[in-house]
């Protein structure tokens, strides 16, 4: 390419960014290019082919009832989702609701064999507790202890948890201290 032919490409080049950026400058739209040409012509393609799809001279109602049946399956379906969705939500809050205004409470046992092993896990919770010499079942909900307990206050201490728990209605303390008969042996002699 001689030099002549090149200074006249570069100058149209230079006028072309100029009217470009005179037409930036006074707020005009950019001219859309090679690939917005494209991109529209493909759009337009594609509307016109749909077009001609939906409006078929035979077969074209058939499509268009199948189209607007599938619509309105799709739409019945995202409608059940979004009920279901609705659903979950609802209970999940309703469940944390409910947890928070219960938060403190307990819920008593309901039968003895439950409470018994309730009690036990409560009083035994300590290790300094003679858990071997201690024996204690639940009838009724009325807590027994029997065994032998080293002190006096180990004896009070014990009944005290015991009433503290929930569920038991009373406690019936039989512990004895050593080289003290046990209260069912007291009675026993008692009466006879």
């Amino acid at each position: 390419m001689p030099l002549l032919e090149k200074t006249k490409h570069w100058r149209d080049d230079a006028e072309s960014a100029a009217r470009d950026a005179r037409r930036m400058m006074a707020g005009e739209p950019r001219r859309s290019g090679w690939v917005g040409s494209l991109l529209l012509s493909l759009v337009s393609g594609a509307a016109g082919a749909l077009t001609l799809y939906l409006m078929d001279p035979d077969r074209g109602r058939s499509r268009r009832a199948r189209l607007g049946d599938q619509a309105a399956a799709m739409l019945r379906k995202a409608g059940r989702q979004t009920e279901r969705v609705g659903r979950v939500v609802e209970s999940t809050v309703a469940g944390k609701v409910e947890a928070l205004q219960h938060q403190g409470s307990r819920v008593a046992p309901t039968d003895d064999v439950t409470l018994a092993a309730k009690a036990e896990s409560e009083l035994f919770r300590d290790p300094m507790i003679p858990k071997g010499s201690i024996n204690l079942n639940v009838e009724r909900g009325i807590l027994v202890l029997r065994g032998e307990v080293p002190t006096e206050q180990l004896r009070r201490q014990l009944e005290e948890e015991a009433a503290r728990i929930e569920g038991v209605w009373s406690v019936r303390n039989l512990l004895h201290l050593p080289g003290e008969p046990a209260p069912d042996e007291q009675l026993a002699a008692a009466t006879s």
